[in-house]
């Protein structure tokens, strides 16, 4: 799982020249200095927050949600994995998107055209679609998304990029982000979550309030989780390697 960091630039270079001629060909809206702004401090909320507050108050509902942003530092190992083998098991292998995992998606959904679709996002264009755009399947959404995630990935560390997901993502109504999951089901502060408990909250992801509605579902997925996590081992060493090298990002 390692990843060479000249490689890694040379490849990064070649894809932020294509992705900048791409959004200018097509008009796609990159927010570069906001992207730059994720380097140094968490957003201050995001479009998917937003939303769910207008949601609220549309429906004479109090909009207050609880968002506590934390560091990286300050979330438990067990949650990371959790979250790493629930939604992008390779996160440290790709620049954005995991066309592999895109591959694989669509052949299962031509195949079984009735079931639920499989997606194939990655971490990084999730946190690019709760940041700055909208849930919407369209094609031009899903563009953007694209061009949005691989532009972060040369612009951020993955270690941003993973903290500001943790930081971004819903967790049940009014609830965003892993310190407000945390204190809310468990009474703990993120960084003392348990390996159950983190993934407990990682089969929450992507539709926390489908299986709130649906225990025996959710309970499954954790288990599942539970399993990948035994199997993957420890990410904190990709992570300090990262960290130790000075992302030249």
């Amino acid at each position: 799982m390692s990843r060479r960091p000249g490689a890694s630039r040379r490849a990064g270079l070649l894809i932020l020249v294509a992705v900048l001629g791409f959004a200018l060909l097509f008009g796609v809206f990159i927010p570069i200095p906001r992207i730059l702004a994720l380097r140094f401090s968490p957003p201050s909320t995001t479009a998917f927050l937003e939303a769910r507050r207008a949601s609220l108050l549309a429906d004479g509902k109090d909009g207050r949600i609880d968002r506590r942003p934390v560091p990286l530092e300050k979330v438990s190992p067990f949650l990371v994995t959790a979250v790493l083998v629930a939604e992008d098991a390779r996160f440290f292998e790709h620049h954005g998107i995991d066309w592999d995992a895109a591959k694989a998606a669509r052949a299962r959904n031509r195949r079984f055209p009735k079931r639920r679709p499989m997606g194939a996002s990655t971490i990084t264009q999730q946190l690019a679609k709760n940041l700055w755009l909208s849930p919407d399947r369209s094609w031009v959404r899903k563009g953007r998304e694209a061009a949005i995630a691989l532009t972060m990935e040369l612009l951020l560390p993955k270690r941003a990029i993973l903290a500001h997901y943790l930081s971004a993502i819903e967790w049940g109504e009014r609830v965003y982000g892993c310190e407000a999951a945390a204190r809310k089901y468990f009474g703990v502060p993120a960084s003392a979550l348990t390996r159950s408990q983190a993934a407990w909250l990682a089969a929450m992801i992507p539709a926390p309030r489908l299986f709130l509605r649906d225990p025996g579902r959710h309970e499954r997925r954790a288990a599942r989780i539970l399993s990948r996590m035994a199997r993957a081992g420890d990410f904190r060493p990709l992570l300090l390697d990262e960290a130790e090298n000075g992302d030249a990002r």
